[in-house]
């Protein structure tokens, strides 16, 4: 978006030395607190070329408004009802740090008129990032500064940047990769103007034009492929909540963001009447609306009255609705007279260009909250990694089933499709079997359909009747956090044995074929080679064909049999890592040689007869 802005030739990065002496028009070079500060630091009295204020022969007063706000401090005047937000991301090619031998860190301040705000210290100092958010008040300059400091021993300036916010267009998100001074480094980082004046021109947001459903036609494949279409919103009003509150509304799309002017409510509704554009970079993405509470109170909790998310693919265009709101988890409704918004949108979108958009690396969001501990949650993770075992388990018990013949009629059948599936198999049918789960899935999504608008025709009595009972399933089979943290262990100890065999059968085909058992490694290696010659003279069909007849007559042929599975059988004897360090053998010490006299056997004496 804002690249176009910053065509500079790169210079080659050079290092920071506090010590150096340089000239005084460079910017980049750091230096000490000492009497020289003033040459890389600017005298107060002089204003750097990047910093000039624009002559007031190009300010455009109409496109800003008059109504003003006076600083009482500094005199400043700043614009009523234009909010500027800032997303401070990242920078990179930055010059080096002196070393020092302390800690660096990087910190960003961002000022606006009198108004300045700092970011946190990233001590990534080759690549840092920050990905934190700032809202000022559009000041009668319009000139946002962006600096560059480094926190060691001492604070050193590293360059800034200006950006000039007069001939932004409001109400929406624009992007920058924003150089420094002289080229050294640049600073990633988004600005959006809102106008929250209660009392603004009529918009023409809302106004769609056939260039619009051209740019996005499915034959116009000549525009930019990374945008796949424009999101068209208009933020009506809304109801059901229970105070009178001062309310506004916040709209989000990845990492575009909005937000409306607050209201008061007028015949119990709260009415905005905006319209707002984004772009669409990802047709897969949901647009977040949220209403807050315009109050010292609320914007210190910073909680919401209410939440909702909209897929843009369930869009409906043109067509005005009501959209229940949530609380903060998504999944309940909110407090109030079920309190919802009003919208109506309009997405056009290429899918061409969406769908080689799908294949692509998804665009990550700036901002996220950091993960926290959930009990709830990992317990329902557990309870799907222990269904998955479970159903594992029982599929496998069921193909033996099927292969011991205790349904003689379903084995049968069983062998008939598997005898006819691989006579008729060919390579080139795999993508079309795939295709199965998803006509099972669209078949079944169908009938419930139908069950469901067939449902829709009973009285008032019976539906009241099903609620009551619903409720009450619910309120038996709901667990409290004491039962989860109860059941917890248990579910873990099965999911950990699960998980062991696992492992442990990954580490015996590891140590298969790193010869910790060279028989046995031997034997599989004789295997794998037979297997191959087989393959190569009988056609793969055949052979599985061979394979389901013997899985399926092996009861006839040995009924006294234990069932068994082979492969499994011959990987249960290579031993695991485990076994493999209580094999190993301890070094036993050699006795001590000592130094000793060998004695000699004793010299036999004969006696002469006399």
């Amino acid at each position: 978006m804002g690249s176009e802005n910053n065509n500079h030739t790169e210079l080659p990065r050079r290092s920071i030395d506090s010590n150096a002496s340089s000239s005084a028009s460079s910017a980049v070079v750091l230096r000490k607190k000492n009497s020289f500060s003033s040459l890389w630091r600017g005298s107060k009295k002089k204003r750097s070329l990047l910093e000039s204020i624009p002559s007031t022969e190009n300010l455009d007063t109409t496109s800003i408004g008059t109504n003003y706000t006076i600083d009482k401090t500094t005199g400043k005047k700043y614009i009523k009802g234009t909010v500027v937000t800032v997303v401070l991301v990242e920078a990179k090619d930055l010059p080096n740090t002196p070393d020092d031998g302390s800690t660096h860190g990087l910190f960003c301040r961002i000022r606006l008129g009198s108004k300045t705000l700092i970011s946190k210290v990233s001590t990534n100092i080759n690549h840092p990032e920050w990905k934190e958010r700032f809202e000022l008040q559009l000041s009668e300059d319009h000139l946002l500064r962006i600096s560059l400091w480094d926190k060691g021993k001492q604070k050193n300036f590293m360059g800034r940047c200006v950006l000039d916010l007069l001939h932004l267009e409001k109400d929406r998100t624009h992007e920058f990769w924003q150089q420094l001074d002289d080229g050294y480094g640049s600073v990633h980082f988004s600005v959006t103007l809102c106008d929250t004046r209660k009392s603004i021109p009529p918009s023409t947001n809302d106004v769609i034009t056939n260039d619009v459903i051209e740019k996005y036609a499915i034959h116009n494949l000549t525009n930019d492929w990374n945008e796949v279409g424009q999101l068209h919103v208009k933020v009506i009003g809304a109801k059901g909540f229970n105070a009178n509150l001062n309310a506004y509304c916040t709209l989000e799309l990845d990492n575009q963001r909005v937000q409306t002017h607050s209201v008061r409510v007028f015949n119990d509704q709260y009415s905005w009447d905006r319209s707002y554009v984004f772009n669409v970079y990802d047709i897969t993405s949901s647009l977040d609306l949220k209403v807050y509470d315009d109050s010292i109170l609320n914007s210190i909790r910073s909680d919401s009255l209410g939440r909702v998310s909209i897929p843009l693919l369930r869009i409906s265009n043109r067509t005005p609705r009501w959209y229940a709101l949530k609380d903060k988890s998504k999944k309940n409704a909110a407090k109030g007279n079920c309190p919802r918004l009003l919208l109506e949108m309009s997405v056009y979108w290429n899918p061409v260009k969406a769908a080689v958009k799908m294949f692509r690396p998804k665009e990550v969001k700036y901002l996220k909250k950091p993960p926290k501990f959930d009990v709830i949650l990992v317990h329902s993770n557990l309870e799907f990694i222990r269904d998955t075992f479970e159903a594992l388990y029982q599929a496998n018990e069921q193909f033996k089933h099927l292969f011991e013949w205790e349904n003689q009629e379903l084995s049968f059948i069983a062998l008939v499709i598997w005898i006819w599936f691989w006579y008729c198999f060919r390579m080139w049918t795999t993508p079309l079997l795939l295709l199965i789960p998803f006509i099972y899935s669209w078949l079944s999504q169908r009938n419930k359909n139908q069950m469901r608008s067939r449902t829709v025709n009973k009285n008032d009595s019976d539906r009241s009747i099903t609620v009551s009972d619903v409720s009450d399933n619910e309120k038996l089979d709901f667990k409290t956090m004491a039962g989860k943290m109860q059941g917890l262990p248990e579910m873990t100890l099965y999911i950990t044995k699960c998980v062991e065999y696992m492992v442990c059968l990954s580490e015996r085909i590891q140590n298969l074929a790193t010869f910790q058992v060279p028989f046995l490694s031997y034997l599989g290696m004789l295997f794998l080679v037979i297997a191959s010659i087989g393959l190569y003279l009988i056609p793969f069909n055949y052979m599985m064909i061979g394979l389901g007849i013997y899985k399926f007559t092996r009861k006839y042929m040995d009924p006294e049999r234990t069932p068994n599975n082979d492969i499994l059988d011959f990987i249960s004897r290579i031993p695991d890592n485990e076994q493999l360090r209580q094999w190993k053998e301890l070094n036993v010490p050699e006795p001590l040689q000592t130094n000793h006299i060998v004695n000699k056997p004793p010299i036999a004496r004969s006696f002469s007869t006399l």
